[in-house]
């Protein structure tokens, strides 16, 4: 079955310090997003498409696009390479960019700037996230089982693997019941304290969390009948909520934690053998080379992923 991963890449990374996207941190210069692609293609996915910033074109087909578009897929064809554009272009004319920003709008609206790319059933991941071999497998499986609308998937995450010492973190956090999502919602400010305590310290505040508690890392599977509750909710968001604030965002938990209190979406939540790591911080990026240094020589990914 064909399937689209979409990479959400068009961040700026301004805590990491750069643009965390593009920054080799492989043994062999592999940035983190080729080892998310290299998992999709051999557990069966078929296309990929890059959410970008429009200055960021040249720069993401030099680094892997050119040599992606020589390799095939699980059943033989070759992968399908798509560039996406997140920018202001795709904003409804009753809407007026504030002078003075130059964000895009978050998540929703970078899975939307995608929706001319896909006609299949696709997974949503942030470009700077190390999901693992496991999760893809599963996730693939879980899309093949997908009807054309009403359900999704997602693959969750325990809170206290996916926390930074080196400063607050923004996780959806999740409510589960009998295995499917019944509730989600973003948390922007969380906080691994030296005592390995978690807490949210949003607004001043400081509300323990439990470290097991199940968490989204924007890794969520659609059916691409999806998109016409994303511009709903992306064009209200515009009306009701942006206004003038230059750094407002629509987020991607926020959207699907409606869709399932109103009853139009229902979510199952996967669970992965694999661990999470990702790159928030330029203090994160020695522990994930020294990782993915590990996994390369267990034989977990080949000596390059770019020798394939």
């Amino acid at each position: 079955m064909k399937a689209a991963l979409v990479i959400m890449a068009a961040g700026l990374g301004s805590r990491y310090g750069g643009n965390k996207q593009v920054d080799g941190v492989g043994p062999n210069g592999e940035i983190l997003m080729e080892y998310s692609i290299h998992d999709a293609v051999r557990a069966g996915f078929t296309k990929v498409v890059f959410v970008i910033k429009p200055d960021m074109l040249q720069l993401m087909e030099n680094l892997c696009g050119h040599y992606l578009k020589q390799k095939t897929t699980r059943d033989g064809t070759p992968l399908e390479v798509c560039y996406a554009f997140q920018d202001f272009s795709g904003v409804p004319d009753f809407y007026t960019v504030p002078a003075g920003r130059t964000k895009p709008f978050g998540t929703v609206h970078a899975v939307l700037s995608a929706r001319d790319y896909i006609s299949e059933p696709f997974c949503v991941i942030n470009a700077d996230d190390y999901y693992g071999v496991d999760a893809y497998r599963t996730i693939y499986e879980e899309l093949c089982r997908l009807p054309e609308s009403g359900r999704a998937t997602m693959v969750g995450y325990q809170l206290k693997n996916t926390v930074s010492p080196s400063g607050t973190v923004s996780r959806g956090i999740c409510q589960v019941d009998n295995g499917c999502l019944s509730g989600v919602k973003e948390a922007l400010k969380i906080q691994l304290f030296p005592d390995g305590s978690i807490a949210d310290v949003a607004d001043g505040g400081h509300r323990e969390m439990h470290p097991d508690t199940v968490v989204s890392m924007n890794f969520w599977g659609f059916a691409p009948a999806i998109f016409s509750e994303y511009e709903a909710y992306f064009h209200r968001f515009l009306r009701e909520e942006a206004g003038d604030n230059i750094k407002a965002e629509c987020m991607l938990p926020n959207l699907i934690g409606e869709l399932i209190g109103n009853g139009r979406l229902q979510v199952s939540v996967l669970h992965s053998a694999d661990r999470w790591f990702g790159m928030t911080y330029q203090e994160d990026r020695e522990k994930v080379a020294e990782e993915l240094k590990r996994l390369h020589e267990i034989g977990v990914y080949p000596a390059s992923l770019r020798a394939e």
